[in-house]
């Protein structure tokens, strides 16, 4: 008899750990912090302070508060959800996949690393995952066709995406919310995440092409070849009719969605304050003194200081621009936007949960009594080796969490300031971050769209299991050695 437990949702694990601290502010000694110009806490700065345990109330009102510490990101999320429904009610995302699968036929080998690469750069800019499960019906058939495997269709479209989120070059959802939490921009760190991008990149296109050419050329290593027949089956029957056709309006719509992520890429770039490149301010400056048309414009923001507001701006422009392209009348815009809109709300909410386990700490005077212990455990630390610990740290507080928004959240205003401690650079910690809650999700039985690819396709979680576990030890040791690399290097 199959047990009926199933672990908590993320919110429930969330009030649960909420609950946790709030019961330890009345046994862990009040203390904090002295900070910097830069918000940061001075080290050996820690003092001693009154306690202000946390009760039943405060439990109740720390997810409100958090809620409003974390709007301009929580309604960043919600349009950037609304831009993608009107984006998804066009299908060209589906057509620009399918029409790739389709110039590539009768030369499969190339359309692995392709469409592997297509869908990280997915994972890596706008968190590509749900959205896959539309892609198998047009892969899987070609793939096999080509004398692949259903599994070799997972990888290139699972893995290609899940690679993506997890090198996070500018992906809002991740390295956005905990760059933010980390009080730096997102576009610091971006070099050491470009250079994630293509190890990955690199490494997963020689594990899933090793397995797929391993596989053509001898079909009983293939892990599903004794149920080949039952899984294949309903691939074989797949029809082109299915498949959007990639006409003009959908290939412009591509264009614009590419070039809004390219803005959102360029504005985020510390330009002026980090790199003493005036450009933009100076462009941005110029075009507010036009006579008249300044004023029209209005007050615009020079690019390398744009945030979530910012953001929020640009997207919302997006879905009327998107949806006007295709056609669509004002009301079926508003229509899928909202549909969008609402399939990130729990994204949107559980923000404000999440952010409420540092108000509780934070009101009950523990937080800086934590981050003291963590700086004298940290003093031993070499700068490499608690970047290293922190991504391991993050693989199992994922499946606690599996909200990476969540995650980052409830964790970030903590191992941001130890990261001072310890010497490392707060965008290597939102890096480890990244990495780490999107190494679990490779193999974890609670992540929807790992189950859901399996299930669609027929393979059994333990199969997977076998076949992928060395897959995720070499991006292990991958993600551990560029954070390396980037601490002392870059």
């Amino acid at each position: 008899m199959k047990s009926k437990y199933k672990l908590p949702t993320a919110f429930t694990t969330l009030i649960i750990i909420s609950i946790v601290i709030a019961l330890l502010t009345f046994v862990i000694p009040a203390g904090q912090y002295s900070f910097d110009e830069n918000n940061r806490p001075i080290a050996g700065s820690y003092a001693a302070m009154e306690a202000n345990p946390q009760g039943l109330w405060d439990i109740g009102a720390a997810p409100i508060k958090g809620f409003n510490m974390a709007l301009d990101v929580a309604l960043f999320v919600l349009i950037l959800g609304g831009c993608l429904g009107v984006l998804f009610e066009t299908r060209a995302i589906d057509a620009g996949f399918a029409k790739v699968a389709k110039k590539l036929k009768g030369r499969e080998r190339l359309m692995i690393p392709i469409l592997l690469g297509i869908c990280m750069i997915g994972g890596s800019t706008y968190g590509l995952a749900e959205e896959t499960i539309a892609f198998y019906p047009i892969i899987v058939p070609i793939l096999l066709a080509a004398g692949y495997d259903v599994v070799t269709a997972v990888m290139v479209i699972f893995l290609g995406a899940g690679l993506g989120v997890g090198a996070a070059i500018i992906n809002p959802f991740n390295v956005g919310i905990a760059s933010s939490l980390a009080n730096i921009s997102v576009g610091e760190g971006i070099g050491a995440r470009v250079l994630l991008f293509l190890a990955y990149l690199a490494f997963g296109i020689f594990f899933v092409t090793r397995y797929a050419e391993k596989v053509k050329k001898n079909p009983e290593k293939s892990i599903v070849y004794d149920i080949r027949e039952t899984v294949e089956a309903p691939f074989r029957k797949h029809s082109d009719e299915e498949i959007p056709e990639m006409n003009k309006k959908r290939r412009n719509i591509l264009v614009v969605f590419g070039m809004l992520f390219a803005i959102m890429i360029v504005s985020l770039i510390p330009w002026d304050f980090k790199f003493g490149i005036t450009f933009f301010t100076d462009i941005n400056n110029s075009m507010k003194a036009i006579p008249v048309l300044g004023k029209v414009i209005g007050h615009t923001v020079a690019f390398g200081d744009w945030y979530f507001q910012e953001l929020t701006v640009l997207f919302l422009a997006g879905a009327v621009i998107i949806g006007k392209m295709y056609g669509m009348k004002e009301n079926q815009i508003v229509k899928h936007f909202i549909i969008g809109a609402k399939d990130l709300l729990s994204v949107a909410l559980i923000l404000g949960v999440a952010r409420g386990i540092s108000v509780i700490m934070i009101d009950g005077h523990i937080i800086g009594t934590v981050l003291h212990a963590g700086e004298q455990i940290l003093s031993e630390l070499n700068s490499v080796v608690f970047a290293a610990i922190a991504y391991v740290v993050y693989i199992p507080l994922s499946f606690l969490i599996p909200s990476s928004s969540g995650l980052a959240t409830a964790s970030i205003p903590i191992m941001a300031p130890l990261s001072d401690f310890a010497g490392v650079g707060r965008e290597y910690m939102v890096m480890a971050f990244a990495a780490g809650a999107e190494t679990m999700n490779f193999f974890s039985p609670t992540q929807a769209v790992l189950i859901g690819a399996l299930t669609l396709c027929g393979i059994p979680f333990g199969r997977w299991l076998k076949v992928i576990m060395p897959f995720v030890l070499g991006i292990m040791g991958i993600t551990i050695a560029v954070l390396a690399i980037g601490i002392m290097f870059i």
